[in-house]
């Protein structure tokens, strides 16, 4: 099982989240009904498709098993198996957090 997912939000979501004590996911992952999150091995694919051209990016490494059941990996881009959480994201399962200063840290992450 993988310990550790990842999630790249802009910074004011995260500062949001922060203020809240939860993070309660972007407005895609609203109107998706869970919040994206990508395995070490996808994340630099969910940049290029997703983050690539945005400024002000963070980066969040959650604890996977802290999540429990809400946390279902399903099929997404190219059949792959992705993990969604039916839920709030608590801070308690966020293991650290960074500013992505650029593509290298999502690279650094797959390897």
């Amino acid at each position: 099982m993988i310990a550790i997912v990842y999630k790249i939000l802009s910074a004011s979501e995260w500062r949001e989240a922060e203020r809240a004590g939860v993070y309660r996911g972007s407005t895609d992952d609203k109107r998706d009904g869970f919040i994206h999150f990508s395995t070490a091995e996808q994340t630099f694919g969910t940049y290029e498709k997703y983050f690539a051209d945005k400024p002000d990016l963070m980066l969040a490494a959650i604890d996977a098993g802290a999540l429990g059941s809400a946390l279902k990996w399903e099929p997404s881009r190219g059949g792959a198996l992705f993990p969604h959480l039916y839920g709030d994201l608590p801070f308690s399962a966020i293991r650290w957090s960074r500013v992505l200063a650029s593509v290298n840290d999502v690279k650094q992450l797959g390897q």
